[in-house]
């Protein structure tokens, strides 16, 4: 989704801005709070990726650590291609994503397909509930399932996953951390179906500034210029997200909503330094 116009803030006479009313505020921290999704160049890219493996059948795997913005991307490119339904047809869902659950058994597999595409009969036994998901999936006309965090599924649902790539032509990706692929070397079948990978880093130096001012601009949306891409709150914000995406998240938006909380209309400094203390990956 485009990210949010900046709203107009009014301005007193005074120096500065003016804090916003006790109702505003509330609303702006809650906002703060949420998860929210900006499409950046990076996650475009991926899904201009995605696109072409969808076209073309090909399952793929897509690994990064945790919060570099694996699971956001994967989740927007599953809500951009929305499901339509007419009167007394199945729905048609181009693209399904589903969370693997910890230590995942053919069965959970089976069942929590079923769920995902609201089908009411997950009784059964797993013969009867195989025929059921490829009978669903084939009248959902389903052309790519993401299976995020993948290194969660033990052998055998893997192989069954496989088989749904094979036997249906379903692009599947499989979406995980570096486990993912120790787990899909057990088995050559399947690692020889999973061969195209995508990974997600972390934002080196450059990124990390050009991610600062999006977020400044579209995010946070403060009042005043916090200036969070000058040389010292860069250097601090290197220092103490390590280059994760999702941990610049939180840090500065926990920094926002503590300024807003202050009565203060920008992120200064000292400001930015109590927060990074409290929320940096850095060994303390």
């Amino acid at each position: 989704m485009p990210p949010k116009e900046k709203s107009p803030v009014p301005k007193s006479s005074a120096s500065g801005s003016s804090p916003p009313a006790i109702a505003d505020l509330n609303d702006r921290i809650r906002q703060l709070g949420r998860r929210r999704i900006l499409e950046l160049p990076q996650m475009l890219d991926f899904h201009t990726w995605l696109d072409g493996k969808r076209l073309a059948r090909q399952s793929c795997r897509v690994i990064g650590e945790s919060r570099t913005g694996k699971t956001v991307s994967c989740d927007t490119y599953h809500l951009k291609s929305q499901m339509t339904q007419r009167p007394g047809h199945a729905p048609i869902v181009p693209v399904m994503y589903w969370h693997c659950r910890e230590n995942l058994s053919v069965r959970s597999l089976f069942i929590g397909l079923l769920e995902t595409l609201q089908y009411q009969a997950t009784r059964g036994q797993n013969p009867e509930l195989r025929e059921r998901v490829y009978h669903v999936l084939r009248n959902c006309q389903v052309e790519m399932i993401i299976f995020d965090e993948a290194q969660r599924a033990s052998t055998q649902a893997m192989s069954e996953i496989r088989d749904i790539s094979d036997l249906l032509e379903i692009a599947v990706v499989l979406v995980g951390t570096d486990r993912l692929n120790v787990v899909i070397q057990r088995d050559e079948q399947v690692l020889y179906r999973f061969l195209s990978a995508y990974r997600f880093s972390r934002l080196d130096s450059d990124d990390l500034q050009a991610m600062t001012a999006l977020w400044e601009t579209h995010v946070l949306q403060l009042p005043d210029p916090s200036e969070l891409t000058q040389p010292k709150a860069q250097s601090l914000l290197l220092q103490a997200t390590r280059g994760y995406i999702g941990v610049l998240d939180q840090i500065l938006c926990e920094a926002a909503i503590r300024a807003l909380q202050q009565g203060q209309t920008r992120i200064d400094l000292s400001l930015l330094r109590q927060v990074v203390k409290e929320c940096s990956l850095a060994i303390k």
